[in-house]
């Protein structure tokens, strides 16, 4: 412990908080529970170094996870000592610290110092490239497959040469360490480098140039690190270098808020701190100043059947509160009323709807909510993500709904006409633009006309005469088949769904998600246009922004926040725990999702309900749903569980202490029902169309024919010129279909508005 004497700055820190800032010399895991001040020590410690001068701000590293962290960090410590805190340029994040690291030594990984960091967009442009060239198909193999495969080994530190088999068949049979070696010398030799690479280069320079190592070793007398818990194998391999000899490192984390492998965090770098760094002093931060001691004891028993922790047990000053409340409900839709009423029952009693929130697993989730929140003027706000009906999958399938109602629709044609790709560029757009405004009419209405004419390649006219009659299709559809069964079928014929599967990642596994809600939300309509007024309505949802309003959004965005009254929403297994996570990473991924609920309960300040419904519909089917395991892990002394459905079937009895089986009653629950695609989507599957445009549904026959009249100034013998086939003599005329012989180019089919006569 350093002899300087104690700073005032100290003022306010309880005991273990005051351990922490002084215990200055050695290695020092600060284990930080949930709402127990973390923050205030670690700013508290960075301050004492400075003002006690042993180092100057300019031998500090302090490493945050994001940019607002770094911004708050660097504000609180300016208010304890001042201007000095400008001379603090290794306070950030670790990328822009590896960044700033990299421009020094940019040559030793053969880039240039001016190097450029390329965005997802440019990344997975650059992989499509190298995809291509390779000639593989790069549908069967998406270029963001195989970002993801990359983001992943550079997250543990893997270069391509370190890649074992397995690794290198997790993408193209076998071609995975092909792929990202090409990916690597191309950045090379662009001067370039994507995010994944600020930590994997400089890794690679520490490892190798021991010159380089030592002169951050000894620049760094103090190394600070914050949710120490959340770093990945390549970060916890470089500051492991870059602390060895020195041993001054402090790490401030939670293992039991350890929510983000899926971006590479590994919960086994704070459980080996100890290891790592012998003789570590682990200081624990256990009163809580946020919630009630009924709160904090029921995230404690729930975490506490958690096997890989170091544990700790949280306490607070505060009087005893509310138990955590338990709801048992019918299905989604009755779960959104309860929330609803309750809350409105809050505001009335003078709450804010500000101090309020509904955390979700997942953000399919959101909708119901949504929905039910328009229909009772109750004002809320998405946090961490779009409203649901703003999602871009969920716009895009909407688009499709727009131009089968609504062939007119501009904007909803230009959204979808080349999604998913299709091989209709801006070139075949312009042309239609060009015809649309000649014309005067619609873009859907000049593709009819367009498919029938040479203006555009064999390829492309082809592809968009699939689009034209797809759409008569669907719209033929629509007179019979109910709005789920209509849009679960042009996702499925249009390659949308094919689309989303391809990409084989998280985000894309989640835009399925959504797209099945959407689906499901539409079964309540009985008409395609009742549907989409509908939507209008919510995506109306535009109060003032100094209104006060319910926050809604999932766990993982919540952590680091906290409201006066939290609603956790569906509480059952395969929702939460999620069923994805369970089978794609067993018990470590069960424990994960605990953590995850333990997170979620340490939001709530004074009241934290959650519930539960007995039947969720999930892919369009109603499923019998049992209560989450993690409400089973609550001990029952800080539960107050109502013990009926509000529909009037038995939901469980008072057996919360047979851990053996809790929910063994649920046997008796009632059968589960099951909804089918109807025989309207089995007859459209099964129905031959016609590809001739002319021979479509009767709705775009009129449309064809409105779009048809001819121009007056051209007749058989003119000499005409086309901008794509030169000059040429009009042979024949059908409406506004001209027969060309042009002089270059030969006998060609066009449209009269791509012509003018020739002087």
């Amino acid at each position: 412990m350093s002899d300087i004497a104690p700073d005032p700055l100290l003022d306010g820190l309880n005991p273990p908080q005051r351990e922490a800032v002084l215990t200055t010399e050695g290695p020092v895991l600060m284990l930080a529970g949930a709402g127990t001040g973390k923050t205030a020590a670690l700013t508290a410690r960075l301050a004492h170094l400075v003002r006690s001068r042993l180092a100057w701000p300019s031998e500090i590293l302090c490493v945050t996870f994001t940019n607002k962290a770094a911004r708050e960090m660097r504000e609180r410590v300016g208010h304890l000592i001042g201007p000095a805190v400008e001379g603090m340029p290794w306070l950030g994040t670790f990328h822009s610290i590896a960044a700033k690291m990299l421009r020094r030594h940019a040559e030793l990984v053969g880039l240039q110092q001016n190097y450029t960091i390329i965005d997802t967009d440019d990344q997975l442009r650059l992989l499509k490239q190298l995809i291509q060239a390779e000639g593989l198909d790069d549908k069967r193999w998406p270029p963001r497959q195989l970002a993801s495969c990359i983001d992943r080994w550079k997250n543990r530190g893997l270069n391509p040469g370190d890649l074992d088999a397995a690794e290198n068949e997790s993408y193209a049979n076998g071609k995975g360490q092909h792929f990202y070696r090409l990916y690597q010398d191309r950045l090379k030799a662009l001067n370039a480098c994507d995010f994944g690479d600020l930590l994997l280069h400089i890794l690679n320079i520490l490892r190798t140039h021991r010159e380089v190592l030592e002169i951050y070793r000894q620049r760094f007398k103090y190394i600070m690190v914050d949710e120490y818990q959340d770093t990945n194998q390549v970060q916890y391999l470089w500051l492991r270098l870059l602390a060895q000899e020195r041993k001054n490192i402090c790490v401030v984390g939670d293992d039991d808020q350890s929510i983000y492998s899926w971006r590479g965090a590994e919960v086994a770098n704070i459980l080996k701190f100890e290891k790592d760094f012998p003789g570590a002093k682990v200081i624990k931060l256990e009163q809580n100043y946020r919630s009630t001691p009924e709160i904090l004891a029921a995230a404690s028993g729930l975490i506490d059947t958690n096997s890989q922790r170091l544990g700790k047990t949280l306490w607070t000053e505060r009087h005893a509160g509310d138990k955590v409340k338990v709801i048992g409900v019918w299905d989604g839709p009755e779960e959104a009323r309860r929330v609803g009423e309750e809350i409105e029952r809050l505001e009335r009693e003078g709450a804010s709807l500000n101090t309020m929130a509904i955390l979700v697993r997942a953000q399919f989730q959101t909708r119901e909510f949504e929905d039910r929140f328009i229909a009772i003027g109750l004002n809320y706000k998405i946090i961490g993500g779009f409203r649901f009906y703003e999602r871009a999958e969920v716009r895009d399938a909407l688009a499709y709904l727009r131009i089968i109602t609504q062939p007119a629709d501009d904007l909803a044609f230009e959204r979808i006409y080349n999604t998913p790709k299709r091989g209709l560029g801006d070139k075949a757009l312009e042309k239609l633009h060009r015809h649309a405004r000649a014309r005067g009419v619609p873009l859907s209405f000049a593709a009819i006309e367009i498919v029938d004419t040479d203006e555009l390649p064999a390829r492309a006219r082809n592809t968009l005469l699939a689009l034209v009659r797809d759409f008569a299709r669907w719209r033929d559809l629509a007179k019979t088949a109910t709005p789920a069964e209509l849009i679960r079928t042009i996702l499925e014929e249009s390659g949308y769904t094919a689309m989303l599967q391809a990409e084989r990642s998280a985000e894309a596994a989640g835009r399925l998600e959504n797209l099945s809600e959407l689906a499901r939300a539409m079964e309540e309509y009985d008409t395609l246009g009742d549907f989409l007024e509908h939507v209008s309505l919510v995506m109306d949802n535009d109060a003032a922004d100094d209104a006060e309003k319910v926050t809604i959004m999932t766990i993982h965005a919540a952590k680091g926040l906290e409201f006066d009254q939290v609603f956790l929403v569906g509480w059952e297994e395969g929702v939460f725990p999620s069923q994805r996570a369970m089978d794609e990473g067993g018990l470590a991924s069960l424990e994960e999702e605990r953590r995850l609920a333990y997170v979620a309960i340490t939001r709530a300040r004074r009241r934290c309900t959650i519930l539960h419904a007995a039947n969720r519909r999930i892919y369009g089917q109603w499923t019998s749903s049992i209560p989450s395991r993690f409400i089973g892990d609550i001990p029952p002394a800080h539960v107050d569980a109502e013990t009926t459905l509000t529909g009037g079937a038995s939901l469980w009895k008072a057996q919360w202490s047979e851990r053996e089986d809790p929910f063994a009653h649920l046997a008796r629950s009632e059968p589960a029902r099951t909804m089918t695609r109807g025989p309207g989507w089995q007859r459209a599957a099964a129905r031959d169309f016609d590809p001739v445009p002319k021979r479509l549904t009767e709705a775009t026959r009129s449309a064809a024919s409105f779009a048809a009249k001819p121009r007056s100034d051209v007749s058989v013998g003119a000499r005409v010129f086309h901008e794509k086939f030169g000059y040429g003599c009009i042979t024949a005329q059908e409406g506004n279909k001209l027969e060309i012989d042009f002089e270059t180019a030969g006998p060609k089919r066009v449209i009269d508005s791509f012509v003018k006569l020739a002087d």
